[in-house]
């Protein structure tokens, strides 16, 4: 098996662990569960791995990290937009 499609198909799997999580969100318009700081350290990380994707010119790290990048940061919009006040 090619490296990049192994590369990719792992990504694309990593990537959508956190769709589940954002669908319930959306539907129930309730994040009290989800932790902002857990959201904006995982953002940090998978905002360096994008970086570090660009550097060594991997196309599969980009893609799908990236993609992370985007479904976290609209996970963590929801958290500010629907987290109950206390």
């Amino acid at each position: 098996m090619n490296e990049n499609v192994l590369g990719i198909v792992a990504g694309i799997l990593t990537s959508a662990a956190m769709l589940p999580q954002l669908i319930k969100v959306l539907k129930e318009k309730n994040a009290d569960d989800i932790s902002w700081v857990m959201l904006l350290v995982l953002i940090s990380g998978l905002s360096l791995w994008v970086w570090y994707g660009f550097l060594q010119d991997e196309l599969p790290i980009i893609l799908s990290n990236s993609f992370s990048v985007l479904l976290n940061i609209t996970l963590l919009i929801c958290c500010i937009i629907y987290k109950k006040s206390k």
